[in-house]
């Protein structure tokens, strides 16, 4: 996790605390929606990633964020706002994606990154 993390504080200039709880918020929502397979062996393979998910799951949102979070649902939308209330603009939120995929293809390889950007609708425009 310490590398990804490094990465996407360079890649989107945020700090290191920002960029885990990014990171985790995404996690969380890859292992909500596909909690088996490619996911899951991303988890096995990266320490700290359950972990990170797990926090971010658990952090919930305040305020706006939240209502406008449970309004949207927990879909790429619900994830977008949670990222938002990091203060992360939709250039930084791609750029987050496009660090977090990339490093999941160094792990998991080519096609299970592909497995899961075809399991979910919409998530293809993020990596």
């Amino acid at each position: 996790m310490d590398e990804l993390i490094a990465r996407v504080t360079a890649v989107i200039g945020v700090d290191a605390g920002v960029a885990r709880t990014a990171i985790g918020h995404v996690l969380a929502f890859l292992q909500k929606e596909l909690p088996d397979g490619p996911v899951a062996e991303f988890f096995d393979k990266v320490a700290g990633a359950r972990d990170a998910a797990n926090e971010a799951s658990a952090g919930g949102d305040a305020g706006a964020g939240s209502l406008l979070g449970g309004l949207l649902g927990s879909g790429l939308m619900g994830l977008a706002t949670k990222l938002n209330s990091l203060g992360l603009d939709m250039g930084q939120i791609q750029k987050l994606g496009h660090e977090i995929f990339g490093y999941a293809r160094e792990i998991v390889g080519e096609e299970k990154v592909k497995q899961i950007a075809n399991a979910i609708p919409g998530l293809s425009q993020f990596m």
